[in-house]
């Protein structure tokens, strides 16, 4: 059976590969265009040659974190809605920052489970995205 349109692109960004690769399965078998990275600077290159409709980022990640990542994607890919999560103490100090510069994020708290994230995500794409003015 032929779809109407393109499938959704979803980037899932995260240094633990057990963790990209389960929710790339999940993602894929849901019908989802899915691309992996494994740190924010891999995600950049990425998105500079693919827009993905919906991005799962890690806010702990080597180097860049992914709430950097998620100002990075704001700023180059608007229409890209944005999934943080973190099983990090640290994070809090992040995104209070974040929220100093006008960048507002909900941090879901790992472990998430997979079924959990795919039923949040197809919730996040059955809302309108918001109009920036």
């Amino acid at each position: 059976m032929k779809g109407i349109c393109t499938p959704r692109g979803i980037l899932i960004v995260d240094d633990d590969g057990a963790i990209t690769e389960t929710l790339a399965v999940i993602f894929s078998k849901s019908g989802y265009d899915v691309r992996c990275a494994h740190s924010a600077e891999e995600a950049i290159e990425i998105i500079a040659a693919w827009e993905p409709d919906l991005a799962i980022l890690d806010v702990m990640l080597p180097r860049m974190n992914g709430i950097d990542l998620a100002m990075v994607l704001k700023a180059n890919r608007p229409k890209c809605r944005l999934v943080l999560f973190s099983g990090h103490h640290g994070t809090q100090a992040l995104v209070e920052e974040a929220a100093k510069k006008g960048n507002m994020f909900e941090i879901l708290a790992k472990p998430v489970h997979p079924l959990f994230l795919l039923e949040y995500v197809s919730s996040l794409f059955a809302e309108p995205m918001e109009v920036m003015a």
